[in-house]
């Protein structure tokens, strides 16, 4: 858990940080305070979240909340550290060749990569466009695989 950024617990906190975001990417970071690898996330943002502040805010969301349950089902958020992007509250998404666009799943490797990503997202999301191109190479992307329910 990071001291340095806005821990959301609440719905009603989601909704108006992503409505009162306007011409910055909102990157929210659904996970748990207790997992490692949320830790390892949370260490990156809070070290990167000053250098971005021109054009990104950064929030974490504690998927343990059961009021953020709502958001944890519509977001399919099954793996955290999950992490999504907003902009003028659009949720913007992201091919980084990956099955699903609409989060980035996992830490980041380095605290240039996180804002390389934002970086892209604030680009294209300035030019109108919904989804970007990952600016990182895939190697450093990390890897999962999904799993569907009775399919």
């Amino acid at each position: 858990m990071s001291y340095v950024l806005p821990t959301l617990t609440k719905k009603q906190e989601v909704d108006s940080f992503i409505r009162s975001t306007i011409d910055k990417v909102l990157v929210l970071r659904f996970g748990r305070s207790s997992d490692s690898a949320c830790l390892l996330l949370d260490d990156v943002l809070a070290k990167t979240a000053r250098e971005v502040s021109k054009f990104a805010t950064v929030a974490l969301v504690d998927t343990d909340s059961e009021e953020i349950q709502v958001y944890v089902r519509y977001f399919d958020i099954a793996l955290i550290p999950s992490t999504i992007f907003f902009f003028n509250a659009h949720h913007m998404k992201m091919d980084s060749g990956t099955a699903d666009h609409t989060k980035w799943v996992g830490p980041f490797q380095q605290k240039q990569d996180f804002i390389d990503v934002v970086e892209a997202i604030f680009r294209g999301a300035m030019k109108g466009k919904m989804i970007v191109n990952c600016p990182l190479p895939q190697e450093r992307i990390p890897k999962y695989q999904l799993l569907y329910k009775d399919v």
